[in-house]
């Protein structure tokens, strides 16, 4: 018999069962009902040599991230490992590449080794599943990104607002016709920056034009491939808001190739504030995330959580800032 036998019985996420198991306060009175009807129906009986090894579990803290290229997880990796290390503990990286299969096998390698905790910037806020590491008890904090099939902590920052604010900046610089590169929308991450734009536009009292939208996955080559595919509209954007680092860089290269200048053609916009390879081209203005606060506070929630500290379910919400440089600044 096991946990997602009870989940199943139940008609809850094996998360559920684990936390009503573990006496949380964050199930609600019915569910944690429901649950222990479930349990005692089926006759189950929590594994006492898993939790044997739980407590001897090793040091270890598992990161899985979306996208290793991405200097924005480079940054937020250093957070985890200094409050890890400080703590006694090991980090052990691994990159999924936005494929869900490659995510699953890597919670599946975490659930196997009885990792400590897992880090997690789920590849998608619905089709992610990590009931592996639940059905073990294995802790999880999402970063970045939340997930939407389980109730877990989660660091991230206020994607709509920021990219509210970033679509304000150049309507203030006279933009009317406002293109977004979007990245996957199947993240909240993407779904909020794309909501947070549009809530811009309202705010200024502009149309959002669907033909302004494109999508360039997070990628490099898809912000290169957006960005063409905004200026061969009959009535080319002249501000342009890109929503990650890498597809700002496939856009700067795409409006050069272009020859389309910035900001004197097209106003620019990107988000996140790290893109050495565009500093000797331009300043380009950016959204700025903390991402050194996200990786260490994600992973002090973590911590708290493999030791076993009762608290409730925990959404921690970090600004980020708009760095106005000569990208966007129209005199």
């Amino acid at each position: 018999m096991t946990i997602r036998e009870v989940a199943r019985t139940a008609g809850v996420s094996p998360a559920t069962v684990s936390r009503v198991l573990n006496t949380s306060e964050t199930v609600s009175p019915d569910l944690k009902e429901r649950v222990l009807a479930a349990v005692r129906a089926l006759g189950y009986r929590p594994n006492s040599q898993a939790r044997s090894l739980r407590t001897r579990a090793t040091t270890v803290l598992g990161v899985i991230i979306s996208d290793i290229t991405n200097p924005f997880f480079t940054a937020m990796v250093r957070g985890v490992e200094d409050v890890a290390s400080a703590a006694g503990y090991s980090v052990v990286l691994a990159n999924a590449d936005e494929d869900l299969r490659k995510e699953q096998r890597y919670l599946e390698v975490a659930a196997a080794e009885q990792m400590a905790g897992v880090l997690l910037s789920p590849a998608s806020a619905t089709e992610t599943s990590i009931d592996v590491l639940a059905e073990r008890g294995i802790p999880v904090v999402t970063i970045d990104r939340r997930l939407k099939t389980a109730d877990v902590d989660w660091v991230m920052v206020d994607n709509h607002r920021a990219a509210k604010e970033a679509t304000l900046h150049l309507v203030e610089q006279g933009c009317r016709r406002i293109g977004f590169i979007a990245g996957r929308l199947g993240t909240t991450t993407g779904a909020g920056r794309l909501a947070g734009y549009r809530a811009g536009l309202r705010a200024a009292g502009l149309p959002s034009a669907r033909e302004l939208v494109v999508s360039g996955e997070f990628r490099i080559d898809g912000g290169r491939e957006a960005t063409e595919r905004l200026l061969a509209l009959p009535g080319r954007p002249d501000g342009l808001f890109v929503s990650n680092n890498l597809m700002t860089i496939g856009a700067v290269d795409a409006l050069d190739t272009a020859g389309v200048r910035f900001p004197d053609d097209i106003a620019l916009v990107g988000f996140d504030d790290m893109m050495p390879a565009l500093s000797l081209r331009s300043q380009i203005t950016a959204v700025s995330q903390p991402t050194y606060e996200i990786g260490r506070q994600a992973t002090e929630l973590l911590l708290r959580r493999v030791s076993g500290e009762p608290f409730p379910e925990r959404h921690i919400t970090l600004n980020a800032e708009l760095k106005v440089r000569e990208s966007s600044i129209r005199t």
